[in-house]
């Protein structure tokens, strides 16, 4: 049956960029993604398209009818089975389509972008698009059963991590990267953090998780320095935890004991919610040489009164605002202030979710210090991490943030 008044997001990503990348070279295979989602403009009428990353397209779609986004998914991956044009070259250009669908009525931008992860791993596995509807009886996941699960997840070894790379945008390197967990289910597949972690808060279960996290880090930061990448490894602390003495107390022997290079990132809303404890307890993980990064600055309600309390050494401001930074007037404004606010408080920025080198481009030139996002590198397993940085993947944007600005210069001049 039809599903009226819906929204889509088809994400497609190119599975053999990196081939493409030696026969293209890298100047070309850094368009592609803009040169596929222009093709795709041609496919289709409305939405937004967007190269997401260096191969990474996404599309959203609103429409009156879901069954419009199966036939839309089928005709362009049709549509990329003939050679595509590079430079007047013909290549091979491989697509994996994931897309899900969500009644307009209960749009949730955020479940609709898990989702549609979601799909293009099933598509990834699969070898064929996958198209998740969530309107046609695709229930949340029950919550007992996945919380039940999760306290065994650990054990049976379904948890893993992945890590996305922090470019330093004047020194050209990948600085740190942060630490993400993902939960490989046996039945459901794969579970994102947002449909387990507050499942972790409400049993307390997210104090055993954190610890392993931080264990797993601890093994794998090593393993980085042994190969001569000795870099710090941030890891995400829930607010809940921010007031638990004893979890403080296992952490700090933890990573005191283990020498390596750990930071935490926490976002203002956790320490609003108990400040007294949170704030002493960060300061005591400073002490002990723990960096402390305040995360998704921007998203809750900000608070100089307590970012001045804090012992952070870094400020991310939060990917709402990178996204939309050059298509809208006041996010460029919000940034840029953001920015001068954190280096006055002797802080380092890191801009989240960086996805074009336009954006790229003006953080560099606003006095940002450090960019993540999919247009330096997804969040990718530790053997991918590892190859990234043997082979310098920072050196792609080397200069490209001060030729887009002569450009822009130019441009300005020009007019």
């Amino acid at each position: 049956m039809a599903t009226a008044g819906c929204c889509a997001l088809i994400v497609l990503t190119i599975s053999n960029f990196p081939i493409l990348r030696r026969h293209v070279g890298i100047a070309r295979a850094n368009r592609l993604a803009e040169n596929v989602a222009t093709r795709i403009g041609e496919l289709i009428d409305g939405g937004m398209i967007v190269a997401a990353g260096r191969d990474r397209i996404e599309v959203s779609l609103k429409t009156a009818d879901a069954d419009d986004i199966d036939a839309t998914v089928a005709r362009l991956d049709a549509a990329f089975e003939a050679a595509f044009d590079v430079d007047g070259e013909p290549y091979s250009v491989e697509l994996v389509l994931g897309a899900a669908t969500l009644p307009a009525a209960l749009q949730d931008d955020v479940r609709l972008l898990d989702e549609a992860e979601r799909a293009s791993e099933a598509a990834r596995e699969s070898r064929a698009p996958v198209v998740r509807h969530l309107g046609r009886g695709t229930a949340p996941p029950d919550r007992a059963s996945l919380g039940r699960d999760l306290r065994d997840a650990i054990g049976k070894g379904e948890l893993f991590l992945q890590y996305q790379p922090k470019l330093h945008l004047r020194r050209q390197v990948v600085s740190g990267v942060e630490a993400l967990i993902r939960w490989r289910h046996p039945v459901r597949g794969l579970v994102m953090p947002g449909d387990f972690i507050a499942l972790a808060e409400e049993s307390h279960d997210i104090v055993d998780l954190t610890v392993w996290t931080i264990q797993q880090v601890i093994k794998d930061q090593r393993i980085l320095a042994a190969g001569g990448h000795d870099i710090p490894v941030f890891v995400n602390i829930s607010g809940v935890l921010l007031s638990d003495a004893r979890f403080v107390r296992r952490a700090c022997a933890l990573i005191e004991s283990s020498g390596v290079k750990i930071g935490f990132e926490i976002t203002e809303t956790a320490v609003i919610r108990d400040p007294q404890s949170a704030i002493g307890h960060l300061k005591t993980f400073a002490d002990i040489g723990i960096v402390i990064a305040i995360d998704d600055y921007g998203a809750g309600l900000s608070s100089l009164a307590y970012l001045k309390q804090l012992p952070a050494s870094e400020l991310k401001i939060d990917k709402l605002f990178v996204t939309q930074l050059t298509s809208s007037n006041r996010d460029p404004l919000i940034v840029r202030s953001t920015i001068d606010l954190a280096h006055a408080m002797e802080m380092e920025v890191v801009a989240e979710g960086v996805e074009t080198a336009a954006a790229l481009a003006l953080l560099s030139v606003m006095g940002c210090d450090v960019a993540q996002g999919f247009l330096i590198s997804r969040p990718v397993d530790l053997p991918v991490l590892f190859e990234f940085l043997a082979n310098d993947g920072a050196r792609a944007f080397a200069g490209a943030p001060a030729k887009l600005l002569n450009l822009s210069v130019g441009h300005r001049r020009a007019s």
